[in-house]
């Protein structure tokens, strides 16, 4: 088995501990964004498994779209991330 060789830590511990490994971001040519998966690149970043500008870069992901990631995963965490729910309460904003 080979494994390939990063940059940076392979595993974190999260505050609820909780162990996150680089196994569990998304792939690279990801094209479907779940909740789920970007809640993973948030925690990735916020926790020290990846820097955000290689999360950026990796991704394909702007500096705005990533901010908005992590405001939604603050405000309300996975269901905070949903693009249905927050497209429904910006049409009740207007």
């Amino acid at each position: 088995m080979f494994l390939k060789k990063m940059n940076g830590k392979r595993i974190v511990k999260l505050p609820d501990g909780s162990v996150m490994s680089c196994a569990d971001l998304p792939a690279p040519d990801t094209r479907r964004w779940t909740a789920a998966r970007k809640l993973a690149v948030v925690r990735g970043v916020a926790h020290g498994l990846m820097e955000k500008e290689a999360a950026l870069e990796r991704y394909g992901l702007s500096e705005a779209e990533f901010l908005e990631w992590v405001k939604g995963a603050g405000a309300g965490g996975l269901s905070g991330l949903r693009a249905t729910i927050r497209k429904k309460t910006d049409t009740t904003d207007d």
